[in-house]
């Protein structure tokens, strides 16, 4: 069973947490963000787009398929009047030619096909200005593949359940499939960077348990039953225990390892 986007019970799913502080420094070491105006192709629940006002880009206009994310991301972001939310996608987003500085797409990719892939990118060029900016950002089949830790929790639920790893890289395009497509959109100043980003922060374990169960943001957990939920939760606490969390009551950090392509608009 994979998540529906559209089901009202997950409008809260993408709302519940900050971004990490590594991510905004990268992204304000590769971009002047003071007063412009940009775009979250793919936004979710706006974590993202409210983040980038923060960072002191001056307005964004968030972009999903859902109205359910939408509407999430409307109560999440009620505070910023200079963000605002529309319905659209990644190959229409209904946005005016050349209107946007910088284009953001964190975590959308990996549910386009190949041939929505080059158009994705091509969108992203109509409506950047001369000079502007994409950032894409998701894991390759390369940063699905690595192994569970204290650090990588992600990555247990490939071990406990490596079906799912085959599935999940199937989803995900190499670099060389993401670079063939930015250049032929037009892009030609491209580059490549790995990060290792905080996901969230726990006191202990149980907060964590209490976050896989809810399937909170992971869209992969909804493939499993809630009875193999619980056998990952068992997993996870016993493989957190052998790497030396004896104590179970310390608290945690999550990381996910991303690839992220800074491509500018010539």
């Amino acid at each position: 069973m994979s998540i529906d986007f559209h089901d009202p019970k997950n409008t809260t799913s993408y709302t519940n947490r900050s971004v990490d502080n590594d991510w905004k420094q990268l992204i304000a070491s590769k971009v002047d963000l003071k007063g412009i105006q940009a775009a979250d192709v793919g936004c979710g629940g706006g974590i993202y787009s409210k983040a980038l006002i923060e960072m002191g880009v001056e307005s964004v206009v968030g972009v999903d398929f859902s109205q359910v994310m939408l509407d999430g991301a409307t109560a999440y972001a009620a505070s910023h009047p200079n963000i605002r939310f529309q319905q659209g996608n990644a190959l229409s987003t209904g946005l005016d030619d050349e209107s946007i500085d910088l284009v953001l797409e964190r975590a959308l990719i990996h549910h386009l096909s190949s041939d929505e892939l080059a158009g994705c990118m091509q969108e992203a060029n109509r409506i950047l200005k001369r000079d502007g900016m994409l950032i894409v950002q998701d894991r390759t089949p390369e940063d699905c593949a690595l192994a569970g830790s204290k650090e990588h929790v992600r990555g247990y639920i490939f071990d406990k359940f490596p079906s799912l790893l085959v599935q999940e890289s199937s989803r995900r395009h190499s670099s060389d499939h993401v670079l063939d497509a930015l250049r032929t959109a037009g892009f030609n100043q491209v580059q490549e960077i790995s990060l290792w980003e905080a996901r969230k922060s726990y006191h202990h374990f149980a907060e964590l348990r209490e976050d896989l169960l809810l399937r909170t943001g992971r869209s992969i957990l909804h493939e499993l039953s809630d009875v193999e939920l619980e056998d990952l939760i068992v997993y996870t606490q016993q493989q957190l225990t052998a790497e030396g969390m004896e104590a179970l009551d310390k608290p945690l950090v999550e990381q996910d390892r991303w690839s992220i392509w800074f491509a500018r608009k010539d």
